[in-house]
């Protein structure tokens, strides 16, 4: 019988071998970011000439029609393939909002004249759009209010109308937030019914009441008039109710799945990729991005460095899709390596 000392099993401290060249360090990693990966969003207003910094995300802009195909060229050009639309009212436009966010899929709305703008410039990239009534209700809520709740039923039939406008402008994929219950197969039927049947979901499937949302509702003038919107997202510490709500979302018909936010939530992120073979999609929200980025400005840490560690343990964890405000770095530092 053979001793211990004579194991086939190389000693621990040999691990560190396989890393002393960088070819060996890539290959012993199992998670790499690419720009195939990433996801763009972008915030499209009024009026059609508007180039607005937004003052929480720096670097980031509300951008009217007239300008976002020029705003987005080079970036198209260094290899950004995906981009995910949000639409924002003006201040002088809030009469346009009302209760059943009329105003969503209205033909002036900038993402539906976007649509068919960003289509024939950019025919490559794929167009994902967000479907949500938050941004045109006068209350700001993410559906019908009645008796001072989100009525559910009514809230995913409208839902479903303004999925299929926007897949009518040219959305390849609609990405509904609202967190409806019932609103995947919803989307899925009314886009087969209206002859659609080439548009995806992706759902917004693990979406948790966080704390890191407050940039973007600077940005997409949606914070609610009252109330929060902890009745139909999740609470931070809910995993099995996200995990039910994961395998709803694959019942209804998903084609991809979302986990949002993305650093806090990893292991939602693992239990997505674990529940099936969809992709998997995490969205670093404005809070993460406002942490990585101030944390670089202050000098605490390398912002390269920075973006591309959360985002490689991202995909280490599970994911295969990566929504980030960081799109326009990536693009200048991974573009020419692919």
């Amino acid at each position: 019988m053979s001793s211990s000392k004579s194991s086939s099993m190389p000693a621990p401290h040999r691990l560190r071998t396989g890393l002393h060249h960088p070819v060996l360090r890539t290959w012993q990693s199992e998670a790499e970011v690419t720009l195939a990966d990433i996801v763009y969003p972008i915030f499209l207003t009024a009026p059609r000439d508007a180039k607005e910094e937004i003052a929480a995300m720096p670097g980031q802009f509300r951008l009217g029609v007239d300008v976002v195909v020029d705003h987005l060229a080079p970036l198209v050009a260094g290899g950004l393939r995906a981009l995910l639309l949000f639409g924002v009212l003006p201040d002088d436009a809030c009469a346009k909002k009302d209760g059943t966010a009329s105003y969503a899929d209205a033909a002036d709305n900038p993402v539906m004249e976007a649509l068919p703008l960003l289509r024939n410039a950019f025919p490559d990239v794929l167009l994902i759009t967000d479907v949500c009534m938050c941004p045109y209700t006068d209350h700001g809520h993410c559906g019908i209010i009645e008796n001072e709740y989100v009525c559910n039923d009514a809230s995913v039939a409208r839902l479903a109308e303004i999925g299929v406008s926007y897949a009518r402008a040219g959305a390849h994929v609609l990405a509904p937030s609202d967190m409806m219950d019932g609103r995947i197969g919803a989307l899925k039927d009314a886009c087969i019914a209206a002859g659609l049947e080439q548009v995806s979901v992706m759902s917004y499937s693990a979406k948790f009441a966080s704390a890191f949302y407050g940039p973007f509702r600077s940005a997409a003038k949606s914070a609610p008039s009252f109330g929060d919107r902890r009745t139909h997202q999740l609470p931070p510490g809910a995993k099995r109710i996200a995990n039910r709500a994961l395998v709803r979302d694959i019942r209804e018909g998903a084609d991809i799945l979302m986990v949002k936010p993305a650093m806090p939530y990893m292991d939602l992120i693992q239990d997505a990729a674990a529940q099936s073979s969809l992709p998997v999609a995490c969205y670093q929200v404005s809070g993460e991005f406002a942490m990585i980025y101030h944390a670089a400005a202050a000098g605490a840490l390398d912002l390269k460095a920075g973006v591309l560690e959360s985002l490689t343990c991202l995909k280490r964890a599970g994911a295969t899709i990566l929504i980030t405000y960081f799109a326009p770095q990536l693009v200048e530092w991974l573009g020419s390596s692919e």
